[in-house]
């Protein structure tokens, strides 16, 4: 829920949490997206405003449409991959955004380096 939040506070939180965030609306049009200059995957800021399909490689662009139709059939809400860039493990998933009746709203992209994270062993349970 979000309430009493300022498009500042928004932006800031957008900014500060540790993954690398992509909204495509229901018309598959690029929206927003965050950390424009620390992506692990650039986006040109031309991108905004246009279709997704328009900004992938036509290799994927079956993959991608296959994601987009299945989030609007309701068939799937998830969808992840993995890779290995530049030695470090990307973990990729996309979400369906719904509205609270199921309807489809777009499509959230979130990419995120697991190299670390996949190195943790035991529990940390202090400040230190």
């Amino acid at each position: 829920m979000i309430e009493g939040l300022s498009k500042e506070q928004l932006s800031a939180i957008l900014e500060a949490v540790p993954v690398d965030i992509t909204f495509v609306d229901e018309n598959d049009i690029v929206r927003l997206w965050n950390k424009n200059d620390k992506r692990i995957f650039e986006r040109p800021l031309s991108s905004l405003g246009k279709p997704t399909q328009q900004c992938h490689p036509d290799r994927a662009l079956d993959k991608l449409n296959q994601i987009l139709a299945d989030f609007r059939s309701g068939q799937r809400d998830l969808v992840e991959f993995w890779k290995d860039v530049e030695g470090r493990k990307i973990h990729i998933r996309y979400f369906a955004v719904r509205d609270k009746d199921g309807g489809y709203l777009g499509t959230l992209g979130i990419d995120q380096d697991i190299t670390e994270i996949k190195e943790l062993e035991g529990e940390k349970v202090t400040l230190d």
